[in-house]
């Protein structure tokens, strides 16, 4: 019951709750965005949902206009302190995690809910194994079980295996869990970046 129907009461109930924080945060972080390069305030990600439906993800922009995508070798983003891609004030939401929190617009359409999987790129589905692919049967989310436990301190592979698991084992008190995880890594600034070297020293560039 949870699964299939509170747990969407809850989205609603919490988005509705944050939205006026968000918004507050849009009036003070959107024309710092904006005057660092004059560019868009969001980033707008296609990304795979419930049953592999593709959708529009919101972010604030974190990287500067045009800024490549680099990935590592197993494919996972590319994370790091000194990314030359990010802008300053980008620096410091990606540390504090704020560039995701437009995602709650995703979660009151209905695309995403509080707690998931993190979306994936819609390419990223021909990469997944059969288990990997229930990862599909619930809703992406802003924060999820990997992210929380583990953030980018996971290959690409274990983050794909920790979203399945979390998809067959859904309950209120594994997401309540995930919750107090979430607020604890993120005020201790756990795992934001991949160390340099870490899986492979080779980085790809995908135009």
């Amino acid at each position: 019951m949870y699964k299939f129907f509170f747990k969407r009461v809850c989205d609603l109930v919490v988005s509705i709750i944050a939205l006026p924080f968000w918004l507050i945060v849009l009036l003070i972080i959107g024309p710092i965005i904006y005057f660092q390069d004059r560019g868009s305030i969001f980033y707008n990600a296609p990304r795979l949902g419930k049953d592999g439906r593709i959708f529009k993800m919101y972010k604030f922009r974190s990287m500067k206009i045009n800024a490549p995508d680099i990935r590592n070798e197993d494919g996972s983003t590319f994370n790091s302190e000194d990314d030359p891609r990010l802008t300053h004030i980008g620096k410091l939401m990606r540390k504090a995690s704020i560039d995701e929190l437009p995602q709650l617009l995703n979660v009151l359409i209905g695309d995403m809910s509080i707690i998931g999987p993190r979306p994936d790129l819609p390419e990223d589905l021909k990469l997944y194994n059969d288990f990997q692919k229930k990862r599909l049967e619930v809703k992406p989310g802003i924060t999820g079980y990997s992210q929380a436990y583990f953030r980018n301190s996971a290959t690409q592979e274990e983050k794909f295996n920790n979203d399945s698991f979390y998809a067959e084992n859904i309950t209120l008190l594994f997401d309540l869990k995930i919750v107090l995880k979430t607020i604890v890594t993120v005020l201790r600034k756990e795992n934001v970046y991949k160390n340099k070297g870490e899986y492979g020293n080779k980085t790809t560039i995908k135009q």
